[in-house]
């Protein structure tokens, strides 16, 4: 703390820095909280199988409904299938366009061009599909409800194709003016083709005669992943411990600026405390001087209270010590008074 107890400015912005640490800390812990109630609630998911038994397991439960449930099958097209508009003979229930820009932004801050992708145009279709035994095709099978709303959905890139940009030597000069470079038009097909493998993780229910795969409600993630359970809960447990290891590094951190703060308080706390002490000394060396009938000098030596103040300490300008009581003052020399460094001392002659 500098004078008047205002904190100096290395110290206000470490504590500022601290103060942004620990609100990233606790960011982080909230992320590592719902990552870990995530995993929890996919480990803790009911397994059911595309088999005969599925109708009386969903007949028994409460409401004909299991809340998390993970069921693997392939997917089969209900009615229509999508066809692929550059593939021939690729039939899906999802289809994802995608155009993507791709240019060159210039920063005024690096004086650097960087890479900007931005999509311009994305449209995708559906229709229904149900998930089906991988061995059996006339088996139960289950209806997938609201694939858009999934957390993961596994589309395949069946077509992808780069247009780069056509540019005059005037659209150059006025692309370095303007600080934009258009680089091409990015035009992708993605599908979730017919046949495919697929690990549904939601909210299980029998309506009527029609089983259905849809949003869980109590918040947990919708799944549709082209991954096994056990790798989609090993991806889900490895991103648990990515923000676990992410929050300790920050938790110490914090732990670290708060220390320092603290030490560097606790030192100046002592520090004052001993600049009081020694008020207190030399008050109470007065007042014994007093009641000895001894006379106290008017500029006597605040170490010595006996012989006249003969030196001018820099830079702090205090004059409270004799010559020989400078001497004897440890290395590094500080002033008596306000215990900053002395960097030269100056003789004081009175006339």
């Amino acid at each position: 703390m500098e004078g008047g107890g205002r904190p100096s400015a290395a110290q206000a912005v470490l504590l500022t820095a601290s103060t942004a640490i620990t609100a990233i800390t606790a960011l982080l812990y909230s992320v590592y909280r719902q990552k870990a109630r995530v995993a929890r609630g996919l480990e803790g998911a009911r397994k059911v199988r595309l088999d005969g038994d599925l109708r009386a397991v969903l007949l028994e439960a409460p409401g004909r409904c299991v809340p998390y449930a993970v069921i693997e099958g392939v997917v089969r097209s209900v009615k229509e299938t999508l066809s692929s508009q550059f593939v021939e003979n690729c039939k899906g229930v999802v289809q994802r366009l995608t155009l993507q820009e791709h240019k060159m932004v210039w920063n005024r801050t690096t004086h650097l061009w960087n890479d900007y992708e931005k999509i311009i145009h994305q449209r995708t279709n559906t229709t229904p599909f149900d998930l089906a035994p991988a061995e059996d095709s006339a088996g139960v099978t289950v209806r997938v409800m609201k694939p858009l709303d999934t957390s993961e959905l596994s589309l395949e890139t069946v077509y992808e194709k780069f247009h780069p940009s056509v540019q005059s030597f005037t659209d150059v000069i006025g692309h370095y003016i303007s600080g934009e470079r258009p680089k091409g038009i990015q035009e992708t097909e993605q599908m979730l083709k017919v046949g495919t493998a697929l690990t549904g993780v939601g909210e299980l229910v029998l309506d009527n005669a029609t089983i259905k795969l849809q949003p869980p409600k109590q918040g947990m993630p919708y799944y549709l992943s082209s991954l096994d359970f056990e790798s989609l809960l090993q991806k889900q447990e490895s991103g648990v411990r990515f923000w676990k290891i992410l929050t300790i590094i920050f938790g110490f951190a914090t732990c670290a600026v708060l220390f320092f703060l603290l030490r560097k308080q606790y030192r100046q706390h002592r520090e004052r405390q001993r600049l009081r002490q020694m008020q207190e000394e030399f008050r109470q060396a007065q007042e014994r001087l007093m009641n000895e009938g001894g006379e106290v000098l008017k500029n006597a030596c605040v170490v010595c209270l006996s012989s006249t103040k003969s030196c001018v300490f820099l830079e702090c300008g205090h004059v409270c010590s004799c010559h020989e009581c400078y001497q004897a003052l440890p290395e590094p020399k500080k002033c008596p008074i306000c215990r900053q460094g002395i960097t030269r001392m100056v003789p004081l002659y009175n006339s």
